[in-house]
C-alpha cells in the first residue's frame, strides 16, 4: 500500500463515531458511545418533590444521587410502559470543568452504530413548532433515520444542571 492511500485510510477512520442506539416509541436515537457510562434495567427511583413530570427522581449510583429523566415523557409520549425492555442509560459529560452524570429512561437499546461525521445531517428548523432542543443532528442508518442525542445540551438543561450549582 502506498503512503497517500494509507493516509486516506487513516483519515477515513478518524471521521467515524460510534453511537449507542435506542428507541423512544417508533423513533430511533443515538448517543455518542463515549458519553455512556452504563446501561441499567428499569428500577423505581426516589421521587423528588416539585419536579416536572418527566423528572422521575434520583437513583443511587455507587453513593452518588443521579437525576433520572424519562425522555419518553419529555418527548411527548403519553403514559409510557415500564417493562422488561425499559432501560436507564447513565450518561456523563464534563460541564464547566465538572463531571455531570444523569440517567435517561428509554424504551429499549438496540446496538452500536458507526456513523461518519460527514454523514450527519443538520437538524431541520421547525420554527419552534417541534422541540429539537436535544437533537444535534440526523444520520441515515440503513434506511432508518437516527436522531443524535445532544448530551451537552441535555446536561446544561435547568432540569439537570442549574447555573448556580457551579462553584466559583
Amino acid at each position: 500500500m502506498n503512503e497517500p492511500a494509507l493516509v486516506d485510510d487513516i483519515t477515513h477512520l478518524s471521521t467515524i463515531d460510534q453511537y449507542l442506539t435506542f428507541s423512544i416509541g417508533v423513533e430511533d436515537y443515538g448517543v455518542h458511545i463515549l458519553c455512556v457510562q452504563e446501561i441499567r434495567g428499569w428500577e423505581p427511583v426516589a421521587m423528588v418533590p416539585n419536579t416536572p413530570r418527566h423528572v422521575k427522581g434520583v437513583l443511587n449510583l455507587r453513593g452518588t444521587a443521579v437525576p433520572v429523566v424519562d425522555m419518553r415523557i419529555r418527548f411527548g409520549k403519553q403514559d409510557p410502559d415500564y417493562n422488561e425492555t425499559t432501560v436507564v442509560i447513565i450518561l456523563r459529560a464534563e460541564i464547566d470543568s465538572q463531571e455531570r452524570i444523569a440517567g435517561i429512561v428509554v424504551d429499549d437499546v438496540s446496538d452500536v452504530m458507526n456513523a461518519r461525521s460527514d454523514a450527519v445531517k443538520k437538524t431541520p428548523d421547525f420554527c419552534n413548532r417541534v422541540d429539537t432542543e436535544f437533537i444535534k443532528g440526523l444520520v441515515d442508518a440503513d434506511g432508518r433515520m437516527v436522531m443524535l442525542f445532544d448530551v451537552d445540551t441535555f446536561m446544561h438543561h435547568p432540569d439537570i444542571y442549574a447555573a448556580d450549582d457551579n462553584p466559583e
